[in-house]
């Protein structure tokens, strides 16, 4: 690595990591103002406000700017270089584009690296307790919380299907249930209760007034009672209510989530699926975003810093937006989380791609 490579890396780094800071400080003094009243009725201490909330409101919020500052920032450096004819003395000492695009691939990757360890690792800990934390305190959240739920319909295990007519989470107790155990498209048995009721002690189920139909092929098996406690793939928490709960989790748990979410046949999958896939999509967008930014802003053109910053913000928010649209046509079930996630990366890659080849050498 030469000393120009620092030099390029050093200014494009700490150009994002400073521009991240300034807006994170412009949106926790906004935020402060929006939720001031939430705080103040609630009565929130100011410890929790500060290191529950938002201490973990900022690694959240720099990840998901980071696409759009690391375009920045690379455009803001290389108009300056550009500006300041540097570009003219590197190319006339033999330094081609190619080997000039290198400084910023590597700032690119300690970017990405940045973005994907936050995605996953630092963000899914942080926002168990900002989620928590907007729970206990703020209105919007605390309206979303409702005490039941009705109509649950799942698949626990392959061919066993539970349903439950309404269910108190603050009780933990349900109306009216069943559960079905087929094989192929035959019902085997049926087992139906008019309440079920947790046992925190015991980990299980208390079925109040139960009826079991066996069925088999020569005969129907009836079986009732007041009482039968037993334990089935449903825990209370699984009806607690599902607010973000993605974004607080782990690469593995959401793996574990995601499949759980198959088996029950739920809508739930596909949000969970490209909340899985952008992890890894958003920080791959920071080499692409990069060289869009280095390809437009190499050359001095009249207008200087200002038309190359005003054009990367044109394309920034082109990108983000044309991100949002393919995440509605994912859950809308037109196309599939994965391609949706990566039709923005690879629309722009071809973009960049053919930005670059345009650039004079």
């Amino acid at each position: 690595m030469k000393k120009i490579d620092v030099y390029i890396i050093r200014k494009v780094l700490s150009t994002f990591f400073l521009a991240i800071a300034l807006i994170i400080l412009i949106a926790v003094i906004f935020d402060i103002s929006e939720k001031i009243d939430d705080f103040i009725d609630r009565q929130a201490p100011l410890k929790s406000i500060i290191f529950d909330y938002y201490l973990n409101f900022i690694p959240y919020f720099a990840n998901l700017f980071s696409s759009l500052f690391v375009f920045i920032a690379v455009i803001f450096v290389t108009s300056r270089l550009a500006a300041k004819n540097e570009f003219i003395a590197m190319f006339s000492s033999g330094i081609s584009l190619k080997r000039l695009l290198i400084p910023y691939l590597i700032s690119a990757f300690v970017i990405a690296a940045f973005s994907f360890s936050l995605g996953n690792y630092v963000i899914p800990q942080a926002n168990k307790k900002r989620i928590e934390f907007q729970n206990s305190y703020f209105k919007k959240f605390r309206q979303q919380m409702r005490f039941s739920e009705y109509n649950i319909h799942r698949q626990i295990l392959p061919g066993v299907y539970f349903y439950v007519e309404s269910y108190n989470r603050i009780r933990n107790t349900g109306l009216r249930m069943t559960l079905e155990e087929f094989d192929g498209v035959k019902l085997k048995s049926k087992l139906s209760a008019d309440m079920m009721i947790w046992d925190s002690i015991n980990n299980l189920w208390i079925l109040q007034n139960y009826y079991i139909r066996n069925f088999y092929d020569d005969r129907e098996e009836l079986i009732s009672g007041l009482r039968l406690d037993t334990a089935f793939r449903v825990k209370p928490q699984d009806f607690l209510p599902k607010i973000n709960i993605v974004e607080a989790m782990t690469p593995r748990e959401l793996n574990e989530y995601i499949a759980e979410q198959r088996l029950s046949g739920t809508s739930a999958v596909i949000s969970s699926e490209i909340e899985k896939y952008s992890r890894v999509a958003n920080p791959f967008a920071s080499f692409i975003l990069t060289v869009i930014g280095f390809s437009l802003s190499v050359r001095k053109v009249k207008g200087g810093i200002g038309l190359h910053i005003g054009l990367g913000i044109l394309l920034s928010f082109t990108y983000i937006l044309f991100q949002r649209f393919a995440t509605v046509f994912a859950l809308n079930g037109t196309t599939n989380a994965v391609v949706a996630v990566w039709i923005p990366n690879i629309l722009f890659a071809l973009i960049a791609a053919l930005i670059y080849y345009k650039t004079p050498s």
